[in-house]
């Protein structure tokens, strides 16, 4: 099974101080390398994510890049091209999403393009919003 990763879920498994830590690490140590992606563009999301938090929760560049490589090991890493970018924001429009969604639907193109089985993100509303056609593959991880 091609398993989904966003990058809510990649943060909550790093930061043994969030919620849903235990729930995030477990589900993403279930999956072995090539079972298990992301979105080439998450390894910077999460970067931004672990280096921009209030102190005392803040990273240093260097523990973050850390956190990005292992990521990197453990996660196929999808890109999209100039097209098919285009072709998320064409089908965002047709939704009528306006905004922020269109990187939700990015993340969608990428799980999409690898025919990803389970979509897991702690943003499951959302991403329901920007790809209703992918509804019952997006789930909120829980074991």
């Amino acid at each position: 099974m091609k398993a989904f990763f966003d990058t809510s879920v990649l943060v909550a498994a790093v930061r043994a101080a969030d919620l849903r830590h235990e729930v995030s690490l477990r589900l993403l140590t279930r999956f072995a390398p090539q079972e298990a992606c992301c979105a080439a563009h998450t390894m910077a999301e999460l970067y931004a994510s672990l280096t921009g938090m209030r102190p005392p929760n803040r990273l240093q560049p260097e523990q973050a890049t850390l956190i990005v490589e292992q990521c990197k090991t453990n996660l196929d890493c999808v890109a999209l091209t100039s097209e098919e970018v285009f072709q998320a924001i064409q089908r965002t429009a047709a939704l009528k999403l306006p905004g922020g969604i269109i990187y939700d639907a990015l993340l969608l193109a990428c799980a999409r393009k690898v025919h990803a089985e389970r979509i897991y993100t702690w943003n499951a509303k959302h991403f329901q919003m920007a790809a209703p056609d992918l509804a019952e593959r997006i789930v909120t991880p829980n074991l």
